[in-house]
Order: C-alpha cells, then sequence, then structure tokens
C-alpha cells in the first residue's frame, strides 16, 4: 500500500471512529439509564463490547454498543429482579456465550432467510416500546417498566408531570428532530442536546431529574450466579438476548456490506458479539449488538478498518476516565428526547410507505409481529411471525402446484395401436405434477389417486417438479403402492435431478428402476410396449 493511500486510510479511521464515539455517548447513557442498570453500565458496555467486536468480529467496520432491542430485554430482566444486578449479569453472560455457540454452529448466514415483514414488524415494534417507556420520564413522571404499564397510566402524563423536565424534554425533541443535516454531519445532534441542554438546565437552575452518580475509573468484577428456581427464566432471557443480539449484528453487517462493497463473516461476527457480551456482563455492563446508525456514520465519515471501532470504543474510555462527574447532572427528561429519536429512527418507514400496495399474507405477518413485540415479548414475536410467514409462504407455493389427469391415446409414435383394452379400460392416464412436490402440495396430487384406478398405465409426469421432500415422496410412494394392488402399471417421467433424488430416497423399493423416464415420449413407449404385450397374451389365452 502506498504511503499516501495508508494516510489517507488512517485519516478516515480516526475521523470516523471519533465520530461514531461522539454519536455512541449520549446514547450509551440513555441506554444505560433506560435499562435500569446506570448511566455507567451503558458506557462500561459500549466500551468493551464496541472493543471486543472490532478487533474479533466479522464485520470491520461496524460500531457496535447498547441498542433498543438489547435495551428492552435487559430492562425487564433489571425490573423483574428490583435492580439486583447478580441474576442480570448471568443472563447477560450467558447471553454472550449462546450468541458463541450461533457462530460456532454457523447459523449466521440464516439472517437473510427471515422474510422481511417479520424484521419490519419486529424493528418497528422496537421504535415503539422505546418511544412508550421515554414519553413518561420526558415529563418528569416516574419511568414506566412495560409498554403495557405506559399505555394503562398515560393519563399520569397529564397529572405528573413537571414542567422544567418536560420543557427540557421538548427543548431536547427540537433539537433531534429539527437540527439541519448540514450541521448534524458536523455536530451529531443528540451530543448538541446532550451537552446544550444539560448546561441549559445548569444556567438556569432547574430542579429536574438527572443521571445521578457515575463510577469513575474502571468498572469492577461481576461473577455470574443464579439459584436452580430462576434457571428457566435466565435461559429463555438469555436466549432471547442472544437471537436478539445476533439479528440485530447481522443486520447491520448486511447494511455494512452494502456501503462498502464488501461481505461480511457472519459466524465470526456472532463469535465476536458473543464474547464481547460476555466480557461486558463480568464488567457490569448492559449488552448490545451491532448499531446501525452508528456503523453507517462511521462508514460515511471515512472509517474502513477495524482501527476505526476501537478508536470509538478508547474516546469512550477517556470520558468514563476523566468525565463521569459532568455526566451526573444530565437531566433525565434529556436523555428520553434523544431516545424517542432513536425509536423513531427504528420505525421502518420503509415498508409503510408501501403498506397499502403490499400483500395483504405481508401485511398480516408485520402486523402480528409488530402487535406481539410491543405487548408480549420479543422472541415470541420472531417466533410467531416465522412460524406465519412458513405457512403463508407454504399456502403461496402450494397454489402455484397445478396437478391435471389426462387420458391419452395409445397410438401415440405413429406406429399401427395393439387395439382396445380387453377389460374396457383406459389404457393410459398422465398424472402431471406442474410445481414442487412438498408437504404443502402433496394432499392436491394424492386427492387423483381415486382418478386414476381406472387403467392399465399410469406416467406421474414429474419432469417440471423443481424439488421433492419427504412429505411428497411419502405421498407419491403411497399411490404407487395402491396402484400396483390394483394391478395398474405406474411409470416416472423425472429430470436428472429429481431422479436423483428419488434414487437416494430408494424409490426402487416402490417402482423398477426401469419405470423412470427422462422425457414424457420415451414414458409412452414403454407403455405402449407393456400394454400391447398383455393384450396379446389375453388374446391368446381366449
Amino acid at each position: 500500500m502506498r504511503k499516501r493511500d495508508y494516510t489517507k486510510r488512517l485519516a478516515g479511521d480516526l475521523y470516523g471512529g471519533i465520530t461514531a464515539g461522539v454519536i455512541a455517548l449520549p446514547l450509551a447513557l440513555a441506554f444505560g439509564v433506560a435499562s435500569g442498570a446506570g448511566a455507567q453500565a451503558g458506557l462500561y458496555g459500549a466500551i468493551i463490547l464496541g472493543l471486543t467486536a472490532a478487533l474479533l468480529g466479522g464485520t470491520p467496520v461496524q460500531i457496535s454498543g447498547p441498542t433498543g432491542p438489547m435495551t428492552v430485554v435487559t430492562a425487564s430482566a433489571v425490573a423483574l429482579y428490583h435492580g439486583d444486578m447478580t441474576f442480570v449479569v448471568t443472563i447477560i453472560f450467558l447471553g454472550g456465550v449462546f450468541q458463541m455457540l450461533l457462530g460456532f454452529c454457523r447459523v449466521g448466514g440464516l439472517i437473510r432467510y427471515i422474510p422481511y415483514p417479520v424484521i419490519s414488524g419486529f424493528m418497528t415494534g422496537i421504535g415503539i416500546i422505546i418511544i412508550l417507556l421515554q414519553i413518561h420520564p420526558l415529563t418528569g413522571a416516574e419511568s414506566v417498566r412495560s409498554p403495557l404499564i405506559a399505555v394503562a397510566e398515560a393519563d399520569r402524563i397529564f397529572t405528573d408531570f413537571h414542567i422544567p423536565d418536560l420543557a427540557l424534554g421538548l427543548i431536547t425533541l427540537a433539537i433531534v428532530f429539527l437540527t439541519p443535516k448540514k450541521i448534524t454531519r458536523v455536530f451529531p445532534s443528540p451530543l448538541i442536546a446532550l451537552i446544550g441542554v444539560t448546561a441549559f438546565a445548569g444556567i438556569m437552575g432547574f430542579n429536574t431529574a438527572v443521571i445521578g452518580d457515575i463510577p469513575s475509573g474502571l468498572p469492577s468484577f461481576h461473577m455470574p450466579a443464579f439459584s436452580i428456581s430462576q434457571l428457566t427464566f435466565i435461559v429463555t432471557t438469555a436466549l432471547s438476548l442472544a437471537v436478539l443480539g445476533s439479528i440485530d449484528s447481522l443486520l447491520t453487517s448486511l447494511v455494512s456490506d452494502s456501503l462498502t462493497r464488501s461481505k461480511h463473516k457472519p459466524d465470526k461476527e456472532l463469535f465476536g458479539q458473543g464474547l464481547g457480551n460476555m466480557l461486558s456482563a463480568l464488567a457490569g455492563g448492559i449488552p448490545g449488538a451491532g448499531a446501525t446508525m452508528r456503523t453507517v456514520i462511521n462508514v460515511k465519515s471515512g472509517g474502513t478498518t477495524r482501527l476505526s471501532g476501537v478508536i470509538h470504543a478508547l474516546l469512550l474510555l477517556g470520558f468514563v476516565l476523566g468525565f463521569g462527574e459532568q455526566a451526573e447532572k444530565v437531566p433525565l427528561a434529556v436523555l428520553a428526547g434523544i431516545l424517542i429519536k432513536v425509536g423513531f429512527d427504528i420505525v421502518d418507514y420503509r415498508f409503510l410507505k408501501i403498506i397499502k400496495k403490499a400483500p395483504r399474507h405481508d401485511i398480516a405477518v408485520m402486523s402480528i409481529v409488530l402487535v406481539l413485540t410491543v405487548f408480549v415479548d420479543l422472541i415470541v414475536a420472531v417466533g410467531v411471525g416465522l412460524v406465519a410467514a412458513s405457512v403463508l409462504l407454504t399456502y403461496r407455493i402450494a397454489k402455484q402446484t397445478q396437478t391435471q389427469v389426462d387420458d391419452i391415446d395409445l397410438d401415440i409414435d405413429d406406429t399401427a395401436p395393439c387395439g382396445a383394452s380387453p377389460n374396457g379400460r383406459h389404457l393410459i392416464r398422465v398424472v402431471d405434477v406442474n410445481g414442487p412436490f412438498f408437504f404443502g402440495s402433496a394432499t392436491q396430487v394424492v386427492g387423483k389417486v381415486g382418478m386414476i384406478l381406472d387403467n392399465e398405465v399410469v406416467i406421474f409426469n414429474c419432469s417440471k417438479v423443481p424439488f421433492i421432500d419427504y412429505s411428497g415422496f411419502f405421498a407419491l410412494t403411497e399411490m404407487l403402492v395402491n396402484i400396483k394392488e390394483s394391478g395398474i402399471i405406474a411409470m416416472i417421467v423425472a429430470n436428472d435431478a429429481l431422479k436423483e433424488r428419488l434414487t437416494d430416497l430408494e424409490i426402487s423399493g416402490y417402482l423398477p428402476q426401469q419405470h423412470i423416464f427422462p422425457t414424457l415420449a420415451e414414458a409412452f413407449r414403454h407403455a405402449r410396449k407393456h400394454i400391447c404385450e398383455d393384450g396379446k397374451k389375453k388374446a391368446a389365452q381366449q
């Protein structure tokens, strides 16, 4: 690499890392407070996860730290244990272990197969959760721990509000929503709000709720611990963190790929994220994932290598070591305003813009995931969404599979016909299967069995079947058994891939190998041969 190119890349990483660190600072404080673990937990999580994932992850320019989905799950755990971080640390640590296992099992690439309506409903739901949870502290009212409570106690916004907090919150909202992009590119609006509104509150002498004590210096060590009675909740919550963190990180990795025209290593990314969350837990930090906004800002600011992520983490570390006392004075209403903007940014407006034109199936899946995310559980929402999307996709594919039964004249190859069937049956009947032969379409093919038991030869024309699964194979073998018991000869027309698949599944136990043909014409010729020979034998017997 030429010296000029190296210097340019180093300068880009330096500026990208500093810019991402400046953006991450107010968000780390805000997510830490929102989780219930404290602002310092957000900072420790951003530093440790950000550094570990930058060094060992599979997406070089990705910036990692506390995110909305991970904070929501962490907040529910903190609320359940009434702020006792012993069990919370265990959950976060175990979640990191599960993430690493997902990486070792090479499931990182599966993120590409999650239907977009599921992702859209999930992300929009997360955005709504963050907004609902921050409305109360924005007005000075006591915080709530769940979206349901936020909705049920919405009246407290109007009865328990505190005018100084509300004023600071509204000013913060105005800054983060209305600051021109030209200014935001140089001075991020969350940082402007954090510094400017906090200074304004101090000058005016407002008596508002603030972050409070933030320990300065390096974090203390936290040892994971659990009791058997809490094991089920700990494991299920840890799994939720692992799945959500993996989805969040790998989606950001895909965004990074599109910006840098590169290709990330998903399993390596899960390893780095998992190890980072494990180490973060041991330091008392909250979990996180790859952060889309911070990653995009890093790339747009010139970041091209892992160095930018390292610089981002070191910048936050310097803040913790030198400016912790100043952060203690930040009003909670300011952090709430910043998080509400984050919530609105997470909402998937791209899907909402086309919702009137989107297929009803996709709208249904997105709506189900959205409602379950907000009012039930994040992992349940993703699970139900995947099942619903799979069922609807199966239905749509099954509808595309067409099955048709046709009677065919015997003299199909321009030779003299053998004559009519001696028992009055139709001589040849063809069952055309056009489309996937799988569990979703197998029933409609099986339904044709009753229509094909009055002929001499049945040909299953599967030349246009792209694949067959076990359900389709067993349905086919069931029909072959019924046909054989009725004294009918069965044949199959299959393309090379399908023939290989049928051979692997041991179709020979139900059908002679010589009765599988590459073309329908060859099957017809063989069928004629059988019918003619049978006809001659029966004529001789008479």
